[in-house]
């Protein structure tokens, strides 16, 4: 067995349901790995919104939730073997971790939270576990219930953010009633509600990865100016914006610090104009803001804990202080000149509108309008709630691309009964 592997016990590398390994001389983790990769869930992130739509724009250059996700699995991997942890349970955790998201990013998520909130909600992380453990197709129990993907407990319980089920005044939780039981037998091990130091990395390198490579896009597409951010002036309402969605404990002072630390950085360019060279200069403020971000938790985390190697539940990780302000100051700048630009509110409330009226109208239309996959648990389910989850599930697995072409089918099909 692998040295890493080796650190974790055999009930960290139990499945849900026992499967013997196809060929010798892979890792219970590399299989796991294997298992995201090849799953239909990650290829339709290829076309799942990260920030800026994959229409929003007339260029290539946007990161998708797939390309987000490939790079959130590189940062963590990086980060995780330097911990000590093993790099493949790392990275599968990062390249699951939006497995959930539904179509038109964030705003997606909410519509479909008000379309299920009868039935307990929507969060894209719980959604995330459901088909990990139920939804994607790979392995069926002796009973004939699917259990998704089979991963390992470590991998599952690596790729969950928040381990616990949806609590009162809260919007975060990492599981719904109809899978509490495989969600049990996870956190078997588990102290509380306590996070596995393999999920504390893949959720900074979550928080690395998309409040670098969002700034990034968000200059390429023209929203953010690096000429205008140039003046301390520009920074106040971002500073605002940080304090307000990110770190509600911050203080102006130490934004105010954090913007100076920033842009005083050798690498930080003072204008993009596209050509080869900005481009260069922009991909090198995003190499070496990952770097910063990752070696200021590792050398903390090294001194919590010193140079051994770290697993489990074995340590925390450790983030200091002014990296985290310095991370939320990066995600603010992208929330207030990309996500709140002009025109954008139009945009979101059309893409509610068409979630919101393909969950009605599939509702509506019963089983047969669903795909296969779900037309049969749509079927089976005992109770109009239950077949409500079944249909918020397929529009869940939508990329924006098909929920557009599914609410104007749909429209179409209702006109033509007229």
């Amino acid at each position: 067995m692998d040295d890493t592997v080796a650190r974790y016990d055999a009930a960290a590398r139990e499945r849900w349901v026992s499967e013997p390994p196809k060929r010798p001389g892979r890792t219970a983790f590399e299989r796991d790995r294997a298992r995201v990769v090849h799953s239909s869930a990650l290829r339709r992130l290829g076309a799942k919104t990260q920030v800026v739509g994959p229409g929003d724009v007339d260029s290539d250059f946007p990161r998708t939730r797939l390309t987000h996700s490939l790079e959130c699995a590189q940062v963590g991997r990086e980060l995780g073997a330097a911990l000590g942890c093993d790099p493949n349970l790392v990275e599968t955790a990062c390249l699951a971790h939006d497995l959930g998201h539904p179509p038109f990013g964030h705003n997606g998520e909410s519509a479909l939270n008000d379309a299920a909130s009868s039935i307990g909600g929507f969060e894209g992380n719980a959604q995330s576990f459901r088909l990990l453990t139920r939804l994607e197709a790979k392995t069926i129990s002796d009973d004939g219930r699917s259990a998704g993907l089979n991963l390992t407990r470590a991998s599952l319980d690596a790729a969950t953010k928040y381990p616990w089920p949806k609590r009162d005044g809260e919007l975060k939780f990492g599981v719904y009633d109809d899978d509490v039981d495989v969600f049990g037998w996870m956190r078997a091990e588990a102290l509380d509600e306590r996070r596995c130091l393999e999920a504390q990395v893949m959720d900074w390198a979550d928080d690395v990865a998309y409040s670098v490579h969002d700034l990034e896009d968000g200059v390429e597409a023209g929203h953010i100016k690096l000429e205008e951010l140039a003046h301390a002036s520009a920074w106040a309402d971002v500073v605002d914006t940080a304090i307000r969605l990110y770190l509600p404990d911050g203080e102006a002072p130490e934004f105010d610090k954090a913007v100076d630390e920033l842009t005083r950085l050798p690498c930080w360019p003072s204008r993009y104009d596209g050509t080869l060279v900005s481009l260069a200069a922009l991909k090198n403020l995003t190499s070496q803001l990952i770097g910063r971000f990752c070696q200021a938790a590792e050398a903390a985390t090294r001194e919590a804990y010193g140079r051994s190697a770290l697993t489990r539940y074995g340590a925390d990780l450790v983030v200091p202080r002014a990296t985290k302000v310095e991370c939320a100051l990066l995600k603010a700048v992208t929330a207030h000149y990309v996500m709140n630009r002009e025109g954008i509110t139009i945009i979101r409330a059309r893409q509610r509108e068409v979630l919101l009226e393909l969950v009605d109208s599939l509702a509506e239309a019963g089983g047969d309008a669903l795909e296969p996959a779900f037309a049969a648990p749509w079927h089976d389910a005992d109770g109009d709630a239950a077949k409500l989850r079944v249909v918020v599930d397929q529009v869940a697995s939508l990329t924006d691309t098909s929920a557009l072409a599914w609410h104007q089918g749909r429209h179409h099909s209702r006109h033509r009964r007229r």
